[in-house]
């Protein structure tokens, strides 16, 4: 059964919208979080080109009109659910991406209630990391890790909702 919170639905990810997502595209400097084409994307099982994965991992993020507006992955860690998150990049720098977070985060929750919810953004990355903390995300820890493009400084955040209300 679907989750739902505010105007988003949690929903398993069909191939069809995996291959929509791959479509993709981001004005620089986001255009580092594009996919590889769809038939790549299958062709090597890769992320949720992998039909386990797809299943095990990865959601669809719908609007009131039943329209794909992001997707997310749940990568479970042990005690941790990391989340993995993209909105369509029409949808971005709008003012929805706090609730957009809060529903994805929300269902991270219900499906592991005892796990602690966090992810990783990139420190450059403002936009997000606004609406990471408009959504009940803290910064924790921030560090290097690698990326296609080298060593890129990231940080934690982790979802603390009692924070959501509290003065950015």
């Amino acid at each position: 059964m679907p989750a739902s919170i505010s105007n988003y639905r949690i929903v398993p990810m069909d191939e069809h919208q995996a291959a929509e997502i791959c479509e993709w595209r981001y004005d620089p400097p986001y255009n580092i979080y594009g996919w590889l084409p769809w038939e790549q994307m299958k062709a090597l099982e890769v992320e949720f080109g992998s039909p386990t994965l797809r299943q095990e991992q990865y959601v669809a993020v719908l609007d009131e009109e039943n329209e794909l507006t992001g997707f997310a992955q749940y990568f479970p860690m042990v005690g941790v659910t990391r989340l993995g998150l993209g909105m369509h990049p029409e949808r971005c720098g709008h003012g929805t991406g706090s609730d957009f977070v809060r529903a994805i985060a929300e269902e991270a929750r219900r499906r592991h209630p005892q796990n602690e919810i966090d992810l990783e953004v990139l420190t450059w990355n403002q936009r997000a990391i606004r609406a990471y903390k408009a959504a009940g995300f803290e910064l924790t820890d921030t560090y290097e890790r690698q990326t296609p493009d080298g060593r890129k400084p990231f940080y934690c955040m982790v979802y603390r909702p009692e924070q959501q209300n509290r003065v950015l």
